[in-house]
């Protein structure tokens, strides 16, 4: 009982620092995009500001609202499975049984071996094991939609901060330099910690998220410059 509430501790951790992470790194993209753009129309920094908030206060919403319908999404198609898995395991323990063992030899150990693994781990929690090899995730991990929602609404606004500050208080002259800058160092943090968490590759995640970025600020600061006066 004690390992299964660490294991879902642990799961729920990394659930809110991934929403974490990807909420600031949408809030700095989005913003970043949004002021860039109206810069590019004109130098007015009311304007620039009060697009940006607009786009905070937008994205915050979006983000914590898609956190919160994409992982209670996920956690119901994972009941429907669990309860589809203990259903075959009533009514045909054997076949789900064999699927296992087959499994298990596929990996290239011998039938033998197979069949004293898949009945040394059906021994204990049947359930846990079937729904794991069938469906690809642990039943004892669970998430939560709402603390995913939370950490969204936290961080999306907190990731917009830098570029609304970056192009409304520096000079006229450097401003949209000044932001662009600004972007990409934050891009590299986020890009490089969600890899971290991903365990994927740092240097590809980085690359990735800066050139989206760039390319989302030289997207709209051109359409910006089509209706500059």
């Amino acid at each position: 009982m004690q390992k299964a509430k660490k294991t879902r501790s642990l799961a729920e951790k990394i659930n809110v620092m991934r929403a974490s992470v990807m909420g600031a790194n949408d809030g700095i993209i989005s913003v970043a995009g949004i002021v860039i753009g109206v810069a590019g129309a004109g130098s007015n920094n009311y304007a620039i500001f009060l697009a940006g908030i607009a786009g905070m206060l937008a994205g915050t919403i979006s983000m914590a609202m898609g956190e919160w319908v994409s992982v209670s999404t996920q956690r119901d198609s994972e009941k429907r499975a669990i309860e589809k898995e203990s259903a075959a395991l009533d009514g045909n323990y054997d076949g789900e049984f064999e699927f296992i063992q087959n499994k298990y030899q596929k990996t290239g150990i011998s039938q033998a071996l197979a069949l004293k693994a898949t009945k040394e781990m059906m021994s204990d929690d049947p359930l846990d094991v079937a729904v794991r090899e069938r469906f690809g995730f642990n039943p004892k991990e669970e998430t939560s939609a709402i603390a995913a929602a939370i950490a969204s609404m936290i961080s999306f606004p907190t990731g917009s901060i830098l570029p609304l500050v970056s192009i409304t208080l520096f000079p006229a002259d450097m401003k949209i330099f000044a932001t662009i800058i600004a972007v990409i160092i934050a891009l590299v943090i986020t890009g490089y910690t969600a890899a971290y968490l991903g365990n994927a590759n740092r240097l590809k995640a980085v690359f990735r998220n800066v050139v989206s970025g760039l390319l989302t600020m030289l997207v709209t600061y051109f359409i910006g410059t089509l209706f500059a006066h």
